[in-house]
């Protein structure tokens, strides 16, 4: 057969799950290169032959849930563009989209893209919204761990489940997104952990170094210092996501300031000196209460009085102890740099 009718039957074998067709395909050319002396190359794909095992997409579907029961599809819709990160963030991952986007010139190289990504910082700062854009970024679908379906009550289940979800994401390219990590990766050393959990972050780990580089695995914690050390060498990169800074908060408020149909009497930089510290989340909603509270009105107050209003709410607000404000790492972990605004230290004037 010639060299140009085994790739196309390759390709069709591999799109189809033909097990018998691909391996005779791929026997054909082992035979080839070994007798061009192409041995390495010929040992390498008999490897990836025997490596992972082949099954149609269709029959992975049918088969008990074929893992889609423990993931959420959706289309991702957020932009890198439209988020505010510090600028190391922001550099590697658009250092990850360029490298999946011209992934065929780094494996003409012999070079695979960067695939595997851990986000850690204290809730409600972008590590999901960044999940999504890197979707977005790359145009592949974003499919969510579901843990209510994944972890099971009995022995050997949660592997079972996380077997079939993993066949389930190599039949395509995608992220797939694991938030609360350590919910699955927690330290295997702790000694309140039972065995179960321990034989679940080593299947895990097994499981994320068999993944092929088109399938993005994004992980997000918000307690980076319970996963096991093991986990974190699985990750080739490690992105803070830190709260922001007033400066940051700034940013934000001013882009709702932008939008709404008349002039807040406050200045951005004041505002966000009034919040203090926050997540983005917070900020957010903070500014779709105002804009509901100024609809609502309809004419009987103005943006002015409602901001007003709301931030003397705002301040008599239950916080948590920790407030969030923390980003652990494990100890020896180096973390990567920030760059974050300096804001002036003063207090910011009562509200009109």
């Amino acid at each position: 057969m010639a060299r140009s009718d085994l790739l196309v039957s390759l390709v069709k074998a591999g799109a189809s799950g033909d097990r018998s067709t691909l391996t005779s395909t791929v026997e054909a050319i082992v035979a080839e290169e070994r007798s061009k002396s192409h041995h390495v190359l010929a040992d390498k794909l008999h490897r990836a032959l025997q490596s992972v095992p082949v099954t149609p997409a269709s029959e992975l579907r049918r088969s008990n849930g074929a893992g889609r029961d423990f993931i959420l599809e959706s289309e991702p819709r957020t932009t890198l563009e439209s988020l505010l990160l510090t600028l190391p963030a922001e550099q590697l991952t658009r250092q990850l989209t360029e490298e999946q986007r011209r992934a065929d010139l780094l494996r003409a190289q012999g070079m695979q893209p960067r695939h595997r990504v851990l986000l850690s910082g204290p809730p409600g700062n972008g590590k999901t919204s960044l999940a999504e854009a890197i979707a977005e970024g790359v145009a592949v679908p974003l499919l969510t761990v579901r843990y209510d379906a994944l972890v099971g009550a009995y022995l050997g289940e949660t592997n079972a489940r996380l077997a079939r979800l993993f066949d389930y994401v190599r039949t395509t390219p995608c992220v797939l997104f694991f938030d609360e990590f350590d919910a699955v990766g927690k330290e295997r050393g702790d000694v309140h952990e039972t065995g179960e959990i321990k034989r679940v972050v080593s299947f895990l780990l097994m499981q994320l170094d068999q993944l092929p580089s088109y399938v993005i695995v994004v992980a997000a914690t918000n307690h980076a210092e319970l996963l096991d050390r093991a986990v974190w060498r699985r990750f080739q990169l490690r992105i803070d996501m830190p709260a922001p800074d007033a400066g940051s908060v700034a940013v934000l408020v001013n882009r709702f300031f932008e939008m709404w149909p008349e002039n807040a009497g406050m200045s951005a930089e004041t505002v966000a000196l009034h919040l203090g510290p926050t997540s983005y989340a917070e900020v957010r909603e903070f500014c779709q209460n105002i804009r509901r509270r100024h609809i609502l009105a309809q004419g009987a107050a103005s943006l002015k009085s409602v901001l007003a209003e709301e931030i003397r709410l705002w301040k008599t607000r239950i916080r948590p102890e920790s407030d969030g404000q923390h980003s652990g790492t494990p100890p020896s972990t180096p973390q990567q740099p920030r760059q974050r605004r300096k804001t002036v230290g003063q207090s910011p004037p009562d509200p009109a």
